[in-house]
């Protein structure tokens, strides 16, 4: 009894969710429409406050680079702000004064201009009153106006008296209010922008605390959004000056060769113009229009100045500005204008101006707020659907032609095995994900054509190399059904494109009733794929079914959604076959060194760069090998593996045929030298680094069991590393001495700014060795204390 009664009360539940949810959603929406709209009002009543302060700060995020830069060079904080803003004062003047003195000398020839103006608006007036389709018309409408005018000339009478109205003058001291009054608002807000300019700058750390307060949470994400808020904003201002230089600079010459008066002027209202968007560049446009057509009594320089204009915004807008900006906003063409729209009708034509650096803010908030990701979205340049999911849904949609399109621009962007190993699976997961949840028959029908369509599609654009044609058989089969088969086609085109004769058979050549019809007397390798997450069994029973009547053949087992029991080093073993591969990439290299093994120990071998006897020379006289830098090394190797995460850091130096491990961030095993330096060492042709040294950039194996050329590498194998990853020790020449390496024992991905920030530490190994004194490091002084730290960060 009681068990019916739970069972009840949990049905009842389920149905007050079901019922009241909806109306939950509501009055969410609801509380957001009400937040949103008090936020607007707010900036709008409070625009005559909030305008000023947006104005400062971001006249603040130009200068502060400036004042960072002086306070670089020793010289104090508030000093710096003062030069800073003496300095801008003094290049507002400067431009002040030079516009005033042309604009003086542009208004003293004005009246010379008139007899031109009257002769051009006369030859205008000669063309317009030429004989056209309208004159009778328009004739007829005259006489219909005159007659009016003289019946209502009869009828109103007497003709009205003149009235003179007597106007007593003013006296000088109201005359000077009247003239004053209206600029003493702008005035003021200038003054208080100058003042909060001044205070932003000098108070800039305490205002960062704050914000940092206010925004609380989380200290690592809220110190990323103010700092990527920064960068993104002065950039955008920084970028935004360049382009105004380079706009307003030509601008000037071309006016001046031209012949049109004030050239320096309208240049330099050109640059200043195109600080407001959208309207700006018109309207700085008009003014030197209007005065060549004052100026010259013919047509030529009118034409010039226009031509000249219109090359200078095709250059401007198609290459300077998308060379000098890239993604420096990270916002979307449709929300700069919306963000224009929406703050020119909040602030006026300040928040046009404004409008950019305030919509980068919102998207800041938005990328490292959860609550506010939803303005990614909206306002984000990036794609609010990624690779896969944009393939998927064309495919869904029955728009197998837009998936072609985004296939090949994807595949131009990086290669064909890529393409199927990030998107091409990824598109099959997805499938398989929705097939027993949200999709229907219709839509399952969609995706198997739209694929079949897709995959024939790239066979066509990317056929098979010419060395496909010969050498052993490749068969790739699907596991258990379509989606295995699909994926199955997918490896057999990329195995075709890397050389290697390979064919596709479909999901109904296999099954265990099916395995003794195969025919594969003449196969080297089979290729199994599987999507499923539990392909344990079926693998097994299937190679045990291939062994018992093809004992010769090879068996790759291709598991793309492989479980972590089967990722470790042995487990094609435990399911009797050869090889398991989980990516294409794996796939081609495992397939490549099965089949041509004598080719793919080679690839193992790196290469010497060029210049390699000079690069040794360069090695032996910075006395790197003599352990006289040792200590620091070490210290680096140990900040290298507490940043990252990972479970050691090594410090490696390339000579002419050894490897020597200068500096690492704990004892490792190895083969180490008698010469009292105590450093381990091991032939060059077994180290990973050498790789790095051959190739000068840097180089990342997330997985080493997955990658075929460091699966048996001897230095894998001797540290049990599954990660690895190695920025090269680069002079200021080129020469690269070694690399800083970090291993671990799991495997690990590097973002990109993660390799933008090893390459910095390589650096500063680089300037320990050279004796060079680096910005980012001062080993010096933090000897200890930083060698207690790292013990006390990193477990053992």
């Amino acid at each position: 009894m009681l068990d019916k009664l739970k069972t009840a009360r949990r049905r009842l539940d389920t149905h007050e969710a079901a019922a009241f949810g909806p109306s939950i959603d509501v009055v969410k929406m609801a509380a957001v429409l009400i937040s949103a709209s008090i936020i607007v009002a707010a900036l709008y009543l409070g625009r005559d406050v909030l305008l000023p302060l947006a104005v400062a700060f971001l006249i603040g995020f130009a200068l502060n680079p400036l004042v960072s830069w002086l306070g670089n060079r020793g010289l104090p904080r508030i000093l710096n702000v003062i030069l800073v803003m003496t300095l801008v004062l003094a290049v507002l003047g400067g431009l002040g004064l030079l516009i005033t003195q042309q604009a003086r000398s542009l208004s003293a020839q004005l009246p010379f201009y008139q007899t031109t103006i009257r002769d051009k608006l006369g030859d205008l007036r000669e063309m317009m009153q030429g004989p056209g389709i309208f004159d009778g018309a328009m004739r007829t409408v005259d006489a219909v106006q005159e007659e009016v005018k003289v019946e209502d000339a009869t009828e109103v009478g007497p003709p009205p008296q003149k009235v003179e109205l007597y106007v007593p003058p003013q006296s000088p001291f109201k005359t000077a209010i009247e003239w004053l009054t209206p600029a003493i608002e702008p005035l003021t807000t200038l003054g208080i922008i100058f003042v909060f300019v001044f205070l932003a700058l000098l108070d800039r750390r305490d205002l960062r605390d704050r914000l940092l307060r206010l925004l609380g949470g989380n200290l690592h994400r809220s110190t990323a959004a103010i700092e990527e808020a920064g960068a993104r904003i002065s950039r955008y201002l920084l970028m935004q000056l360049l382009v105004n230089v380079t706009y307003g600079i030509p601008m000037a010459i071309g006016l001046w060769f031209i012949g049109v008066p004030g050239a320096i002027m309208w240049g330099t209202l050109a640059a200043v113009m195109r600080f407001i968007p959208y309207l700006g560049p018109a309207l700085s446009a008009v003014f030197p229009i209007a005065l060549a057509f004052a100026v010259d009594p013919g047509w030529n320089m009118v034409l010039l100045t226009v031509a000249l204009i219109v090359f200078l915004e095709l250059v401007s807008n198609n290459i300077v500005e998308p060379l000098l900006y890239g993604t420096s906003t990270g916002l979307s063409a449709l929300s700069l204008i919306a963000a224009a729209t929406f703050w020119t009708l909040l602030w006026g034509p300040v928040g046009l101006i404004l409008s950019t650096p305030l919509t980068v803010c919102l998207l800041v908030l938005g990328r490292n707020i959860p609550q506010m990701q939803f303005l990614v979205t909206l306002l984000g340049s990036s794609p609010a659907l990624d690779l896969p999911t944009r393939i998927y849904q064309r495919l869904i949609a029955d728009d197998p032609e837009e998936a072609v399109e985004i296939s090949n621009e994807a595949i131009e962007e990086t290669s064909l095995i890529d393409y199927y190993d990030e998107v091409g699976l990824e598109v099959l997961r997805q499938a398989s994900a929705d097939y027993s949840r949200n999709s229907t028959a219709e839509y399952r029908l969609r995706i198997a054509n739209g694929m079949d369509d897709l995959l024939d599609e790239l066979r066509e654009d990317y056929p098979a190399a010419p060395e496909a044609a010969i050498g052993p058989r490749v068969v790739c089969i699907g596991g258990k059904w379509e989606i295995d088969a699909v994926s199955s086609e997918m490896l057999a085109h990329a195995l075709s494109t890397e050389g290697i004769r390979a064919e596709f058979r479909g999901a109904s050549s296999i099954g265990l009733r099916k395995v003794a019809k195969l025919d594969l007397a003449e196969v080297d390798t089979l290729c199994i794929s599987y999507f499923s997450d539990a392909p344990d069994v079926p693998a097994r029973q299937i190679c045990r079914r291939i062994r018992q009547n093809w004992p010769n053949v090879r068996i790759v087992l291709a598991l793309w959604n492989c479980p972590e029991h089967l990722t470790v080093k042995d487990a094609h073993q435990m399911l009797g076959a050869d090889a398991l591969v989980t990516s294409v990439h794996e796939a081609v290299a495992r397939i490549r060194r099965l089949l041509k093994p004598v080719e793919a120990q080679a690839e193992v071998l790196a290469a010497a760069p060029e210049n390699d006897e000079e690069r040794i020379r360069l090695l032996h006289e910075t006395h790197l090998l003599d352990g006289h830098v040792r200590e620091d090394l070490d210290l680096l190797a140990k900040r290298a593996a507490d940043v990252f995460k990972v479970g050691f850091a090594v410090i490696s130096a390339i000579d002419r045929d050894k490897e020597f491990i200068v500096g690492q961030s704990k004892d490792l095993p190895g083969v180490r030298t008698k010469d009292g330096t105590d450093m381990i060492v091991m032939r060059r042709d077994d180290a990973v680094c050498n790789h790095v040294v051959s190739t000068g950039e840097v180089l990342v194996v997330e997985d080493t069991q997955r990658d075929p050329m460091f699966a048996e590498h001897p230095a894998v194998e001797l540290w049990n590393t599954r990660f690895y990853a190695g920025a090269p020790l680069k002079l200021p020449d080129g020469h690269v001495l070694g690399a800083l390496c970090l291993l671990d024992n799991e495997p690990h991905e590097l973002t990109e700014k993660e390799t933008q920030l090893l390459e910095t530490l390589a650096a500063d190994v680089v300037a320990v060795i050279t004796g060079e004194e680096a910005d980012e490091v001062k080993l010096e002084d933090e000897k200890e204390p930083a060698s207690a730290t790292v013990g006390q960060m990193v477990p053992d």
